[in-house]
């Protein structure tokens, strides 16, 4: 028999998700049967949206939610043979069993010099969220001025760095100084740190006097609420996440986006990026290219040890990783 650690959600979050919402437990898997496989998680992804979905998507006691990827250590499955290396969706668990419909194989071609972990970050759903969004929904063009928030995490760091590849200026901002140094590294234009300034409207001015085209909104809040008014006429914002509304105990009222979005006539459009599911090889395979060229960069703020799920996911919801945040069992 196999036995299996997974993390439960034993208390839905109120407010700042705590350590004591969570239990790890061990449970012995039941030998697989005909058309299932086994897995074993190599490493763990925690990512914002898994602070508002689980309040929706789980009961308390069940699995914390999340993907990983793992290997194919068993199987009575055909399309998934042992040693194959799958994304699963089986949340925060070492060992699962899968009928294959939560399973995506790695592509086949996966270069060897690259760790498989970036297919939760950089090749992965970050990493796609980032693509479609600027280019399907930003619909950004050569020479245009790019906003980008929250741009060291997994998403915004990917989304300076296309822009800049399509010809663009980029402007980001983060909460550390550090951060910035990183930004700078990869290229960005423009970066400040929005704790620190003494105003976010003069900052914003002062990194692009001319306004913004496209704004790549990873976080919602006050900082969204100033930005509207420094785009450009017939600016377009592609809104992906409000993290900063996640842990709210009270829904907030104000200020509102009408009047900004009527007097320059702005489009503003919130995504999803399993819209273009049937396009993730596309993307994965141009993302893939513009890592083995150089042009795309990235960084994985790693934590070890399964036993560490909750204070990685606990840090990443305070900023803490430069990157993508990624746990190795």
């Amino acid at each position: 028999m196999v036995v299996s650690k997974s993390w439960l959600l034993i208390k839905h979050f109120e407010g700042f998700p705590k350590s004591s919402d969570f239990k790890l437990v061990e449970r012995e898997l039941p030998k697989i049967k005909n058309g299932e496989v086994l897995c074993e998680a190599l490493c763990f992804s925690v990512d914002p949206y898994m602070r508002p979905y689980s309040q929706y998507s789980l009961k308390e006691g069940d699995i914390m939610m999340g993907t990983q990827v793992a290997r194919i250590v068993e199987s009575n499955n055909s399309a998934f043979p042992v040693g194959g290396y799958v994304v699963s969706n089986a949340g925060w668990t070492t060992h699962s069993i899968s009928d294959g419909t939560s399973l995506t194989p790695l592509l086949p071609d996966w270069p060897e010099k690259l760790p498989k972990s970036l297919a939760l970050g950089t090749l992965g759903m970050p990493g796609l969220t980032a693509y479609f969004g600027l280019l399907e929904v930003c619909l950004v063009k050569d020479g245009e001025t790019v906003l980008v928030n929250a741009a060291a995490g997994a998403v915004g760091s990917v989304v300076g760095q296309i822009a800049k590849i399509k010809g663009c200026k980029v402007v980001g901002c983060a909460g550390a100084d550090d951060k910035l140094a990183y930004l700078k590294e990869i290229s960005f234009d423009e970066v400040f740190n929005y704790k620190t300034v003494p105003s976010l409207v003069e900052a914003l001015k002062k990194a692009s006097p001319d306004g913004y085209d496209c704004y790549f909104d990873n976080v919602g809040g006050e900082f969204s609420s100033v930005a509207l008014f420094q785009m450009k006429y017939f600016g377009r914002i592609a809104v992906c996440g409000a993290i900063s509304t996640y842990n709210d105990l009270e829904v907030s009222k104000g200020p509102y986006v009408q009047f900004p979005l009527v007097a320059k006539e702005l489009r503003m459009e919130g995504f999803l990026v399993h819209r273009w599911k049937k396009r993730y090889d596309e993307g994965l395979r141009q993302l893939i290219t513009w890592v083995l060229e150089g042009k795309l960069k990235y960084r994985e703020h790693i934590t070890k040890g399964f036993e560490n799920m909750p204070a990685a996911f606990m840090g990443m919801l305070k900023g803490e990783n430069t990157g993508k945040a990624i746990i190795n069992v």
